[in-house]
């Protein structure tokens, strides 16, 4: 008996230093997650990696150090054992490509953070609904100081208890639970009397009618894989989208800057333009008053070039906050990618003033928010069926089996336990619950009925949404593509004026009115040639996101990537 104390002792003293460090904990959470999510991405041929810890080397963090910008944070940068002075100090501005652009939001874009944490919350939830259909083992221990007056007088002992259980929950609908305890009873005095209970029992729930069936026990085990799957697909559409809006305003920002070049440019051919003008009419060639107005021009102009660099200013801020990154950070992008040439549109689809067909069936079979919205038809068609069966009728099987006995201070006299089949209690029941009242859920029948209706809508909806976009952005592009070709021959047309009007001037045969006009025209040309440019390229985009095709690789080909669709209406 002795022994068998010690024995229990050892085990509490096992069970109390045998804790697992929260550490642990959330590793084991990162495995089971990840493992998670990587069978669905399997499931649905995404091969891309997946995790939602923060890059090692962020570039906000690099740029605070490197470029000593203003932080709110400790001396230390957040995140980074680095101390901000230990930084080199580097003054020039960083150089960003529209490659490193889409990789740094990425990383650093709070959204996007936000937007992969939740399928890692689904994962977990999923893994929650995963472990009701395991065996999930349970043991407690205990030692209680008891003080009993029998008929021999007070007597003081111990009475130390260990038990352990199995639960599981079968997706037929049966569960089953069984346990065994110990206990240990033992006396303070002298003699240490002591004596031992053991008691084992078991017991089965099988529903026959209401709540069983694999269908109606394991909805909440197939809603949580689909949310998984939900949340996946939702995020490669965001993924996609949030890759748009970053090249878009990309694009947008050289934009801002070229139109600052241009501006200057303008107000240094207006300056020009006075000292001409002043020097014909010193030579008495020119009136007075013309000086005068080419003076405002240079003027306006002046104030135009500074509107520009404040607007440039601020679409680079605000570029720099989608990407999460501080303001103040100094930042230089590609230029080149504006003097790429606009690929050519094929006649046949120039001519096409509607999207084909084809194009529309392969975004509402490539979209996976719309096939998000067709499972979500399938689920409510499920919560269906489970309402149905919530209206029947209450039929339950128990049975019951417990063997041995507990044993406390004041039995301490008796003899051990020792378990025997053959002494064993057994019982059986069968309960019928007649389905009498049931308001509550013949009213959630009816509103799964109207969900499920609401889905359908939903899902229509959506189609016709789909359809809407694709047709829109076709015809964003055709137009973007049509004003390029405008604003080409535009610019042409304002070069020569400038040109002629100049020479025009000098021969004293137009006013300078004439020129300043055509010099006005030249800026308008160029700008107007510029944001047709920027905005065929955005439109080409938001087509290949909204037709669902747009498949991002790391060499930017994708923003070129529009003659597949010349392809597809040939």
């Amino acid at each position: 008996m002795i022994n068998l104390m010690r024995h229990l002792n050892v085990l509490l003293i096992v069970f109390l230093t045998g804790c697992v460090a929260p550490a642990a904990y959330i590793t084991e959470a990162d495995k089971v997650g990840y493992a998670i999510i990587a069978e669905k991405r399997a499931e649905t041929g995404l091969d891309q990696s997946f995790t939602i810890a923060s890059a090692e080397e962020q570039l906000r963090h690099r740029l605070l150090g490197e470029q000593q910008l203003v932080t709110a944070a400790t001396p230390e940068v957040a995140g980074d054992d680095t101390p901000i002075s230990q930084f080199r100090l580097n003054s020039d501005p960083f150089q960003l490509s529209l490659d490193d652009a889409l990789q740094v939001a990425a990383q650093n874009s709070h959204t996007y953070q936000t937007n992969k944490e939740t399928i890692f919350r689904q994962a977990l939830a999923l893994d929650l609904e995963r472990d009701g259909f395991r065996s999930t083992f349970s043991g407690l221990l205990s030692s209680l100081w008891s003080s009993d007056k029998g008929l021999g007088g007070r007597r003081n002992g111990l009475h130390n208890t260990a038990q352990t259980g199995v639960v599981r929950q079968f997706k037929s609908g049966a569960s089953f639970i069984t346990s065994i305890g110990l206990d240990l009873v033992q006396l303070l005095t002298a003699n240490r009397v002591s004596a031992r209970g053991l008691v084992a029992d078991a017991s089965i729930s099988i529903p026959l009618l209401r709540g069983a069936g694999a269908e109606v026990v394991t909805e909440p085990l197939q809603q949580g894989e689909r949310n998984v799957l939900y949340a996946m697909w939702m995020f490669e559409r965001y993924r996609r989208s949030f890759a748009v809006q970053v090249a878009s305003e990309y694009l947008l920002a050289l934009e801002r800057m070229n139109r600052v070049d241009t501006a200057y440019d303008n107000y240094q051919r207006l300056v020009v333009a006075r000292k001409r003008a002043k020097r014909l009419a010193d030579a008495g060639r020119l009136p007075g008053i013309q000086v005068d107005q080419a003076l405002q021009d240079e003027l306006r102009a002046r104030v135009s070039w500074v509107s520009a660099q404040q607007k440039s200013a601020e679409s680079l801020d605000g570029f720099k906050l989608t990407l999460g990154l501080p303001t103040d950070a100094r930042l230089e992008l590609d230029r080149q990618i504006l003097s790429t040439p606009v690929k050519s549109l094929a006649d046949s689809v120039h001519e096409l003033v509607e999207p084909p067909s084809s194009l529309l069936q392969l975004a509402l079979a490539s979209r996976r928010d719309l096939r998000i919205e067709h499972s979500r038809v399938a689920d409510s068609q499920r919560k269906i069926r489970l309402a149905e069966d919530a209206l029947r009728a209450d039929v339950t099987l128990l049975g019951k089996a417990s063997d041995g006995a507990h044993r406390r201070v004041s039995w301490v006299e008796r003899e051990n336990v020792k378990l025997n089949p053959d002494n064993g209690d057994y019982s059986a029941l069968l309960s019928i619950d007649l389905p009498f009242e049931r308001t509550a859920e013949r009213n959630a029948l009816r509103n799964r009925l109207i969900d499920f209706a609401a889905s359908q809508r939903a899902q229509q909806q959506l189609e016709d949404l789909i359809k809407y976009q694709v047709r829109s952005a076709w015809r964003g592009r055709l137009e973007a593509f049509e004003l390029i070709q405008i604003q080409q021959q535009a610019l042409r047309v304002a070069k020569r004026r400038v040109m002629s009007t100049d020479l025009f001037l000098q021969a004293g045969r137009i006013q300078i009115r004439d020129l300043l006009e055509a010099q006005d025209d030249l800026v308008s040309a160029e700008n107007s040639l510029l944001e047709a440019q920027v905005q065929y390229r955005i439109r080409a985009m938001e087509l290949m996101r909204d037709v669902g095709s747009l498949e991002i690789d790391a060499t930017s080909d994708w923003l070129e990537d529009v003659n597949e669709y010349a392809e597809l209406a040939q």
